[in-house]
């Protein structure tokens, strides 16, 4: 079961032992350093009872969440109940302090140290890697972590991105919507101009590092746009890496899988289970084409393994999330400084393409 009565799926104060090799202040003089101390960033990872580090056969998945949520809350009802149900996934996932209300590329760096700790520690080949999946900002601090941790993308199979913003959203100006507003820094970081969407955007940071599989709903509430050739969750493939992406109302066209999904339902969408289970299964992006009886699959409205109770459970995250966002402190008038290390990612690329 993905709750245990006796586990508190949401604490960040969870405590490991060392990984077998040190991997602080870091493993590559590529990598950005950290800015947070290594206990507060193994501490916020947690690991069921059951994880078995590889040894079971399983990949390793880890769970990346939102603003305004731990990853136990996120994916308890949806992806988390899923994958521990599974015979090919075993979930663990990010409680990161603050509910990811802090600023992004804070965020990121627990993504960082979560994909080498993980690794370091699993059975299997050498080097090992995990699945990676990610939900709203949750798919931002994966791919900032990507970009600036660039050895994180050997230990990485495969990322699976649900809602994401990564070209941010026009629905964000609504919390911040001047200069000078309170605001919470995430958000900051997650409007449409933000500094943080262009810096990760740039010098090819609007294309996958790995192979990526992103699902995403044209009638999403929180990311707009998110349809069409605008869609903020659409990733470009300029590494050749293997990107897949899937908009719901196109790839489940009139069908109840491609019907009105919130921006929290999609993590409980047939189709994206389906995406999600493939990618995993075959060690890249999910393809449509493999999915057996693709038809059938589009023809329900939540993934199999899933009840009403979890829909609605998935979709009460908007208004918990929403609470965290709204009581965050301290608010900042403004977006944030980047930062500096991508001042001198930037000055490297530039000679690198010189």
């Amino acid at each position: 079961m993905f709750l245990r009565k006796k586990e508190n799926i949401n604490c960040h104060e969870n405590q490991h032992p060392d990984p077998p090799t040190p991997l602080f202040p870091g493993v590559s003089q590529q990598d950005a350093p950290y800015s947070l101390a290594e206990d507060i960033l193994r501490a916020a990872l947690y690991i069921p009872a059951g994880f078995a580090f590889g040894a079971d056969g399983k990949t390793a998945v880890l769970l990346v969440p939102g603003t305004g949520t731990y990853g136990g809350e996120a994916y308890e009802h949806n992806f988390g109940k899923l994958l521990a149900a599974s015979a090919f996934g075993d979930p663990l996932w990010l409680n990161i302090p603050g509910r990811m209300c802090d600023a992004s590329p804070r965020n990121a760096e627990f993504v960082a140290y979560a994909i080498h700790y993980i690794t370091a520690r699993s059975a299997g080949p050498s080097p090992a890697s995990l699945a990676v999946v990610g939900w709203s900002q949750g798919n931002l601090a994966v791919q900032w972590a990507l970009k600036y941790w660039p050895s994180t993308r050997a230990r990485v199979s495969n990322f699976i991105a649900l809602s994401a913003d990564f070209a941010g959203t026009l629905q964000a100006w609504g919390l911040c919507p001047v200069k000078n507003t309170p605001g919470t820094p995430a958000v900051w970081n997650q409007t449409r101009n933000a500094s943080f969407i262009a810096t990760l955007r740039a010098d090819g940071g609007d294309s996958a590092y790995v192979p990526t599989t992103s699902v995403y709903s044209a009638t999403d509430e929180v990311v707009q746009p998110q349809s069409g050739a605008r869609a903020s969750a659409l990733l470009r493939d300029e590494r050749n890496v293997g990107v897949t992406n899937c908009e719901l109302q196109v790839a489940a066209r009139l069908k109840p899988a491609g019907m009105v999904y919130s921006h929290e339902a999609v993590m409980a969408n047939p189709l994206a289970w389906a995406l999600a289970e493939d990618a995993i299964r075959n060690g890249g992006p999910g393809q449509l084409d493999r999915i057996q009886d693709l038809s059938a699959v589009c023809m329900h409205t939540k993934a199999a393994g899933l009840n009403m109770l979890d829909m609605a459970l998935t979709q009460s995250l908007a208004a918990s999330a929403l609470k965290s966002i709204l009581l965050y402190l301290p608010k900042r008038g403004q977006e944030e400084v980047l930062p500096s290390y991508t001042q001198l990612n930037k000055e490297l690329e530039s000679i690198h393409r010189s």
